[in-house]
């Protein structure tokens, strides 16, 4: 799979990484074994970035992945985590004494003295633009408990906030088929500053795999299920803030795009690779609930081109259908 570089921590990654929501919570029951088989299967594919947070099932994400980096010491693979959720959204609980102590935790469950790559894990505004904050965060870097930060954010005008930021080395952003403002506006800055950009949410919940009908249900404990009116965290996390009907039918059109860009080709693989062949993305962490899954997915990482007219094809899509059905907070 090809590799590139994750802004400015330096290190090397997949285009096409592992996002790990899925093995913590939030997406109905995943066992510790279908976990560990799905990170294992991953590797074996050729991905080398896996993207975690400490809320992930309270930890639990963490803990899996950092049993299954034990088990394969002089492993290649890069680890980025969360932290900032585990508080009330205040600027005032964005500082180094917590900073420490969610580090310290993170670092426990990882198994590591040093934690690859943190994350503010999709802060206010207020927490965004705070100078004390990153102050407390090159900290952190100079005791060594973490060897990079970044953030992950909700809104474009965040994460232009953060590029400014000489030490940011990363910005995580929602980047898909039906949520394009972040071609517009971010992902040139950051190529600008040298600034690695990881896309999440790569296939709107699942709406760009073409598997979903109206009659698709949701365990009760899948954010699809409960999170469509953004009731429990951020619209934008689920189905990238498209209600869900809208979503349906742009999908459909989506994949009639995409069979004729690569036919035969599975529509969620044509989808990471969309977002992986845009300029300035370092790479794409699509989550996986299976091991087929994440080999389709780890798939998307060696497809050819898909072409100018296809690219054409999905800036129509969002302009004439999915421009005026997003949340207008997007």
């Amino acid at each position: 799979m090809e590799q590139r570089t994750l802004g400015r921590t330096g290190r090397t990654v997949s285009v096409i990484g592992l996002g790990t929501w899925q093995l913590g919570a939030d997406w109905g029951d995943v066992s510790v074994e279908d976990a560990t088989a799905v990170l294992a299967a991953s590797v074996e594919a050729g991905v080398t970035f896996f993207d975690t947070a400490d809320v992930y099932g309270d930890g639990r994400s963490e803990s899996v992945i950092g049993a299954f980096l034990r088990e394969r010491p002089g492993h290649d693979i890069t680890v980025a985590t969360k932290m900032g959720r585990r508080v009330d959204q205040l600027r005032e609980n964005y500082v180094l004494a917590n900073f420490r102590e969610w580090t310290d935790r993170s670092r426990r469950n990882l198994g590591v003295d040093t934690l690859d790559l943190v994350q503010l894990h999709c802060p206010p505004t207020s927490v965004v633009t705070s100078d004390e904050v990153y102050d407390a965060l090159d900290t952190l870097v100079a005791e060594g408990a973490i060897a990079a930060y970044g953030l992950s954010v909700e809104e474009s005008a965040q994460a232009l906030a953060a590029i400014a930021r000489p030490n940011v080395a990363t910005i995580q952003i929602i980047l898909n088929a039906f949520r394009l403002k972040p071609l517009d506006e971010v992902l040139g800055a950051a190529a600008d500053a040298g600034v690695g950009i990881i896309a999440r949410v790569p296939l709107a919940s699942g709406l760009l795999t073409g598997k979903y009908t109206a009659e698709t249900r949701f365990a009760a404990d899948d954010h699809r299920n409960f999170n469509r009116d953004g009731s429990h965290f951020d619209v934008g996390e689920t189905f990238s803030g498209v209600d869900y009907e809208t979503g349906l039918a742009a999908a459909q059109e989506f994949a009639a795009l995409a069979e004729a860009a690569a036919p035969g080709v599975p529509v969620a693989e044509v989808a990471l690779a969309w977002v992986a062949q845009q300029p300035g993305v370092s790479s794409v962490i699509p989550g996986a609930r299976s091991p087929q899954q994440a080999v389709a997915n780890a798939a998307a990482g060696s497809l050819p081109p898909l072409g100018d007219e296809f690219f054409a094809g999905v800036r129509a899509l969002y302009d004439n259908r999915l421009r005026a059905a997003i949340h207008p907070r997007w």
